[in-house]
């Protein structure tokens, strides 16, 4: 697809290792499960491409992308504002190759003179066969949902084919991510991939209409991204819906043939639970849809408040069930406390952060990268220092190789303790007042949903895909 160029240069051995150490832990520990799906739609190493995305994670999204490449290190351009939270973050994006954009609602008008240089710095990269990542939403939303697209990337892709005299075919690549929790370690990450566009046919267009050929590109790239992703639309019952999607919306996937514990399947069945949910608001039936919402915020509050997961009302643990699981707790709590150092910091180190942060969606970035690039090198190293000290080489090997593992322990075993606890409280629970409304409403907000979808739920998981 497309000419190679000749200034084209493969990814060294220094940035693939570098790029494996980040893989092993965003792949294997941070998150469950990862998805790169349509792979085969990326042009071959060589080729000018610029990947277009939403963006809703912070950095996650640009790691994300960044490991499903594997023949091309790409570049981002991101908001100027996130390198200015530490020098020692700052390099770290640079390292990865984020490249600061100047916006004037953040940094000003005076600041925009400083964006040339990185511009174009970034249209050579992308003439000469390199990859460019671009946010279009010129900042990351704090919802599942497309905000409004500015023109900088229509405008950097053709003024870099401009530099070539238009004999280099550019491609865009839409893309989207999503995550099945943006807040929780060990949750599952899906960046999927659209078709490439190449602006080759728009080239005789940009030269004597170049906002008319933006706009051509823009739409085309935007409906795309909006094809792939789950865009949730109403922001007024934004939260309803999302907790719907969340608890309800497991079985919702089941009824339809989705595997609900597979992110891509319930990304699927996501976008056509919401889907009948704005038919059914589009058909004008919007007072007993506003009742079903008013549920979901009320079961929402009521088990926030108890500290209990919505799955707990189907799933709970009879008492000689519980009382199994007490019993194995007890027994394994010395391999569970031991396996806490030094991975214990790891999970606190950002939660202490996290209650500094304006921006809650930071709390990701600042688990991988402080992890990741701080207190695993430093305290596995450590360890692995004084382990050989007190024992000798071979086990200090054999010990910092278990170390990630050893931490995936502690967190399932601490998660166990958590689950295992609000089990015992929702049984003591079960009867008062409060649970029992709590049911009641619950029942409610189901069978509501159940009466509304069985009239829109035509479309199955064959027809969707």
């Amino acid at each position: 697809m497309g000419q190679k160029t000749s200034t084209y240069q493969r990814v060294g051995i220094a940035y693939r290792i570098f790029k494996s150490y980040i893989r092993f832990f965003h792949d294997r520990i941070y998150y469950s499960r990862t998805y790169n799906l349509n792979t085969e739609n990326i042009p071959e190493a060589g080729v000018p491409l610029m990947i277009v995305s939403n963006h809703q994670n912070t950095l996650n999204d640009a790691l994300g992308i960044l490991l499903a490449l594997n023949d091309r290190k790409p570049y981002f351009i991101s908001r100027a504002d996130i390198f200015d939270y530490n020098p020692f973050f700052s390099k770290f994006l640079h390292a990865i190759g984020l490249l600061p954009s100047f916006r004037i609602a953040f940094e000003g008008v005076e600041s925009l003179a400083k964006n040339k240089d990185t511009f174009l710095w970034s249209e050579k990269e992308l003439l000469g066969g390199g990859t460019l990542v671009m946010y279009p939403e010129a900042g990351h939303q704090d919802k599942r949902w497309l905000g409004d697209f500015t023109f900088g990337y229509t405008k950097m892709a053709f003024e870099a084919a401009e530099l070539g005299n238009f004999e280099t075919e550019i491609f865009i690549l839409p893309s989207c991510n999503h995550y099945s929790d943006y807040f929780k370690l060990r949750e599952q990450i899906l960046v999927k991939f659209g078709t490439p566009i190449s602006l080759q046919p728009f080239y005789e267009l940009y030269k004597t209409k170049p906002r008319t050929a933006q706009r051509q590109v823009n739409s085309l790239v935007r409906k795309q991204i909006e094809s792939l992703m789950l865009d949730i639309r109403d922001l007024d019952n934004y939260e309803a819906i999302d907790f719907i999607r969340n608890t309800y919306g497991r079985k919702f996937a089941v009824k339809h043939q989705f595997n609900a514990n597979k992110l891509p399947d319930k990304l699927l069945s996501d976008r056509l639970l919401v889907e009948n949910l704005e038919k059914i608001r589009a058909d004008g039936q919007t007072v007993e849809l506003e009742k079903i919402y008013a549920d979901a915020l009320t079961l929402k509050k009521g088990i926030n408040e108890l500290n209990i997961n919505d799955s707990i009302f189907d799933q709970c643990p009879s008492w000689p069930a519980l009382a199994g699981n007490i019993l194995l707790l007890i027994i394994s709590l010395p391999l569970g406390i031991f396996a806490l150092w030094p991975n214990v910091l790891h999970f606190i180190a950002p939660n202490i952060l996290r209650s500094r942060m304006t921006d809650p969606m930071f709390w990701g970035t600042f688990v991988l990268a402080i992890s990741v690039l701080i207190t695993i090198p430093l305290l596995y190293t450590l360890t692995f220092v004084l382990t050989w000290i007190f024992a000798n080489l071979w086990w200090a090997l054999i010990y910092l190789a278990m170390l990630p593992f050893i931490g995936l322990f502690a967190w399932y075993y601490w998660r166990f303790f958590k689950q295992t606890i609000q089990a015992v409280q929702f049984r003591l629970k079960r009867n008062t007042k409060v649970m029992s409304d709590l049911v009641v409403v619950r029942k409610r907000m189901e069978n509501g949903l159940d009466n509304f979808l069985a009239e829109y739920h035509h479309i199955t998981k064959e027809t969707k895909q």
